[in-house]
């Protein structure tokens, strides 16, 4: 059964007005529906301190928890590559918000992180299900690049919220307020579902220019390590972006009032990915966006300087949301249905989780130097493996171009 035969007006005669499928409102729609599953992601810096402060977690348990939480999207994300052509995408949401809100709402009455390890495994798992089955849908737009871009955009914006007021309100309400704050988050996104239209799978993909090729694996293959790299680079930093900045002698408020300003300015980077698209293509684009990531990460050498700490947040929040609007849109554009997108999400999610983990092995020894350098060798070895598939996709569009 189909999800246009799953609509209320088809049982009872009312119909919730839907939002125009490739129009702003069913991006951001859209882009709620692929954020509420893996939105801790983007508040990770403060779940992690809000561990550390609220439940006196070593620094080294805290990022096993937030490493566990993405580990287990990752395998959501993994097993929804193989559901999205079978199960209706909306229905799907709505019981998987639901029991989204009710493991946020068990964990806050955890204090032992024995237990929360796996509660939040299991939070991820069912996260990232609805992460593969909301991207799905995205590749389904007439332009995933874009809607990408604005799934950014409002991970980035509510993102800065997050950052700038829920570490001061830790010590004030208890680490429960984090959890409780991504109860809400599924519950406003569990109001939209509705209103969002039915996106059946598109006419249009790399793999139908070339029908005959099937779904072009090898660069396919050299995308989803970009991303995996991209993201265990990016997020090593971010997870432990409080730690870092207290070993270089930041306070919590200062750093708390610079991160949430930084993400809003950051949002910029996804807002020039909406309205501009692939207009300039994806090669170009891309490699600039890693080299001043390389830039910005270098900046955190000197996070004993203030204004550094903060630029270097600016210029890598840039490129985050830059960068993975035209990673996700690649590898929407090797299917029709959608599957693929699913499966950037899991190698995304593997990224995010190996970052975290990665630092939290290595923190023991307090040298965050060391952290810095090795991001910064992971975005290097992303730019070479980004190269030949983004000039590939801009080779095969614009022949498709020339021949419509």
């Amino acid at each position: 059964m189909s999800d246009a035969e799953n609509t209320v007006s088809g049982r009872t005669g009312f119909s919730f007005p839907k939002a125009a499928p490739d129009g702003f409102i069913a991006a951001v729609l859209l882009s709620f529906l692929a954020t509420a599953g893996l939105f801790y992601v983007n508040i990770l810096g403060a779940l992690v301190e809000g561990l550390v402060k609220g439940l006196s977690f070593s620094d080294e348990t805290a990022g096993f928890v937030a490493s566990a939480n993405v580990y287990g999207a990752a395998i959501g994300a993994f097993i929804a590559v193989f559901s999205v052509k079978r199960l209706p995408w909306r229905r799907t949401a709505i019981v998987v918000l639901i029991a989204l809100m009710t493991i946020d709402l068990i964990s806050t009455q955890i204090s032992n992180s024995n237990i929360m390890i796996p509660v939040r495994l299991f939070h991820g798992m069912v996260g990232g299900f609805l992460v593969g089955t909301g991207f799905s849908v995205i590749a389904r737009t007439k332009s995933p690049d874009r809607t990408f871009g604005m799934l950014l955009f409002v991970q980035y914006g509510l993102g800065g919220v997050g950052l700038k007021f829920l570490p001061e309100m830790v010590p004030v309400y208890g680490v429960s307020v984090l959890f409780l704050a991504l109860l809400a988050f599924s519950l406003v996104t569990l109001l939209m579902v509705p209103f969002i239209a039915d996106y059946p799978p598109r006419k249009h993909s790399l793999q139908k220019i070339a029908p005959k090729a099937g779904i072009m694996w090898r660069p396919l293959s050299f995308v989803l390590v970009a991303i995996f790299l991209f993201q265990a680079a990016n997020m090593g930093i971010a997870a432990y972006i409080f730690r870092l900045g207290e070993s270089y002698g930041l306070v919590i408020d200062t750093m708390s009032n610079q991160l949430g300003l930084a993400n809003w300015i950051a949002m910029s980077g996804a807002a020039v990915v909406y309205l501009v698209g692939i207009r300039y293509g994806r090669l170009f684009p891309m490699l600039a966006g890693l080299v001043v990531t390389a830039v910005g990460l270098a900046l955190f050498h000197w996070s004993d300087n203030s204004s550094w700490f903060f630029v270097a947040n600016i210029i890598t929040g840039i490129t985050w949301a830059f960068m993975m609007p035209y990673l996700f849109g690649m590898c929407a554009e090797f299917d029709a249905e959608g599957q693929m997108a699913a499966l950037s999400g899991f190698f995304s999610k593997m990224g995010l989780a190996s970052g975290p983990m990665l630092v939290a092995l290595m923190v023991r020894s307090g040298d965050y130097s060391l952290i810095i350098n090795m991001s910064i060798v992971g975005i290097i070895l992303c730019l070479l493996a980004v190269f030949m598939p983004a000039r590939l996709i801009d080779r095969q569009s614009n022949l498709s171009s020339i021949t419509e």
